[in-house]
């Protein structure tokens, strides 16, 4: 259950919004974020004193100050916070469940904010078995070391053998350097069989690419 909450209605329906390219957050993972500028500042502020619910998207084409939002992001709750001396937030928000922008709200505050649908996406609040079969670990492993040895790098792999499907899936889901389109297909992968998939298939072509990238980080 993902931070108490049961069913898609016990998530609020309005929610702010975070546009970043290249970033996703998935249930249950964690994202951490330094919050700068002063329209998302205000964002942090009004969501402490709310639920502590942010959402996710990235941006798509349009302009920069307002770009398009992708159909699909992923609401999280702020679980970790600090201030620093120069005023930024670092926050941490934990992945509650993917939803459908639904529609977006008229600008009524700096930042932006929209109708979430989180009806098709109720499983999320639930995690998945531990002893998930439908995963190829295996596989996923192999294109992991394959696409880290032709840049060079390394991860902890007593964590990365040992972790829970869901947890091993969606960290590297989200902190592997892959491009905002296919940040978007694992985001939007229909179950963690098919988003272990995709990220098997994006490992493998990019290693077979050699392009370059940085050192995961395992949440």
């Amino acid at each position: 259950m993902a931070q108490g909450y049961v069913k898609a209605a016990d998530l609020p329906q309005v929610i702010p919004v975070f546009p970043l390219p290249g970033a996703i957050l998935l249930p249950r993972g964690q994202l951490p974020l330094n919050i700068f500028e002063p329209r998302y500042l205000n964002m942090i502020d009004d969501a402490m004193a709310g639920d502590r619910i942010i959402g996710m998207l990235q941006p798509q084409a349009g302009s920069v100050r307002l770009p398009n939002l992708s159909p699909v992001g992923c609401a999280g709750r702020i679980t970790s916070f600090a201030e620093t001396s120069d005023g930024r937030y670092l926050i941490t928000l934990t992945g509650c469940a993917r939803f459908r922008l639904a529609s977006e709200l008229p600008a009524q505050t700096p930042y932006r904010q929209i109708r979430a649908d989180f009806a098709p996406f109720e499983s999320d609040l639930s995690a998945p078995p531990e002893d998930d079969i439908g995963v190829d670990r295996d596989g996923l492993l192999d294109a992991l070391r394959a696409y880290l040895e032709t840049r060079g790098l390394d991860i902890d792999w007593d964590t990365a053998e040992t972790a829970p499907p869901e947890a091993l899936i969606n960290s590297l889901s989200m902190a592997l350097p892959f491009e905002p389109p296919e940040k978007q297909a694992l985001l939007e992968a229909v179950s963690l069989t098919d988003r272990s998939d995709v990220l098997t298939a994006l490992l493998t072509i990019d290693a077979a690419s050699d392009g370059e990238g940085d050192t995961p980080q395992m949440q």
